[in-house]
């Protein structure tokens, strides 16, 4: 069997960045080695204060009435900064997205002199692979997925009991996010992962992505022992996940030998810290400390780093509207060809004896479809 199914990620995972010129439209095309059209976009302000991430996707559809707020509570389209007047992913094509102009002025795409950067992945090109009704307890969905990559978006609609929705991974997810859309109340970002399940079969253990708090050991949330290599199981009607009418959007995540790896680790608390063995050469990584408060830390191989080499020291918090840290010298990395490494001594990276989660996405594998290691090439 081969190492890998995919030799090059940036056919399914690619970073942007760009400098803003204020012009509008603005198409921002990707430089990987394959042309990636995206389904999943992320994008943050790098460099201008009190600008939040957004999130776009296909499924839901791109333009200036669709943004997510990973950094808050706030529903679809409800922040107090609303894309509409402040710059938003307008579409998506072969290989690039296009950026629209808000009302007011586009801050949060193309500011001029502003950095930007997004994080993109590719499902099925905005067409459902699978749709279902509401049956019993179980959510009406649809489903777009890449199951070469491991990845899929579900909406849905929640029915207020305990029930399934299918997630057309193909296998086990290893990382669940979901966002509800719209309803009676903003509600926060639950996180599954794999690793944040108690002894009790019946729960799954999460964490949320927009705060800084640590994990719970047992979740209203998802039945862990019934999230499947098929469908993801709601343990009852909260509100985060399963509100009877409201609408959700889910980011499922499965492990790909050579392409994405979704694990834990445990800090040393010095700066020679642990080495997380991935099997690729990652192009992003977010970490998170699931047993003390702290933020979400996001790196990636395409921001600036001071130290040179393989240092990734350039951060990005998933739960703030933060400016972009650099020179970090408490809680960097190093990217290496087949995982990363601790390089500080700070708590939300490394705490002596700290519990970690991670999810990381490759440039490369370690070792090629053909059984060469990429090194040798």
């Amino acid at each position: 069997m081969a190492y890998t199914t995919i030799d090059d990620g940036s056919a399914h995972f690619q970073v942007a960045t760009w400098t803003g010129d204020g012009s509008s439209p603005r198409t921002i095309t990707n430089d990987g080695n394959s042309d990636l059209q995206p389904d999943l976009v992320w994008h943050k302000n790098r460099t201008d204060s009190g600008r939040s991430h957004y999130i776009h996707d296909s499924s839901r559809g791109f333009g200036a009435h669709h943004e997510l707020v990973p950094n808050s509570d706030s529903i679809e389209n409800s922040d107090s900064h609303r894309t509409d007047n402040h710059g938003y992913i307008a579409s998506a094509s072969t290989d690039s997205f296009v950026l629209g102009a808000g009302a007011t002025n586009d801050n949060y795409t193309n500011n001029n002199s502003a950095t930007y950067v997004a994080w993109q992945w590719k499902a099925n090109g905005g067409t459902a692979t699978a749709t279902g009704s509401e049956s019993g307890n179980n959510p009406a969905y649809s489903v777009q997925a890449n199951q070469t990559a491991g990845f899929s978006i579900i909406t849905y609609t929640g029915t207020g009991a305990e029930g399934d929705v299918t997630h057309g991974l193909g296998g086990k997810p290893d990382w669940i996010i979901t966002k509800v859309r719209n309803g009676n109340a903003d509600e926060p970002w639950p996180v599954w992962h794999k690793d944040l399940v108690d002894a009790d079969a019946d729960n799954g253990g999460y964490i949320y992505l927009n705060t800084t708090g640590e994990d719970q050991a047992t979740s209203v949330f998802y039945e862990g022992d019934a999230i499947s290599s098929t469908v993801v199981a709601f343990k009852g009607g909260n509100a985060n996940v399963n509100a009877d009418g409201t609408n959700y959007v889910m980011y499922c995540f499965r492990s790909i030998q050579g392409y994405s790896d979704f694990g834990t680790y445990r800090g040393s608390g010095n700066a020679n810290g642990p080495f997380i063995y991935t099997g690729f050469k990652p192009v992003w990584v977010m970490i998170k400390e699931t047993g003390a408060t702290g933020s979400w830390h996001i790196f990636d191989n395409k921001r600036s780093t001071s130290g040179g080499g393989n240092l990734s020291d350039s951060i990005l918090y998933a739960d703030t509207n933060d400016t972009e840290a650099t020179s970090q010298t408490g809680n960097p990395i190093d990217i290496l060809s087949n995982g990363f490494k601790c390089r500080g001594s700070g708590n939300d990276t490394n705490l002596d004896e700290g519990r970690y989660i991670y999810m990381a996405f490759a440039e490369h594998p370690f070792v090629s479809s053909e059984g060469v290691p990429t090194t040798a090439r």
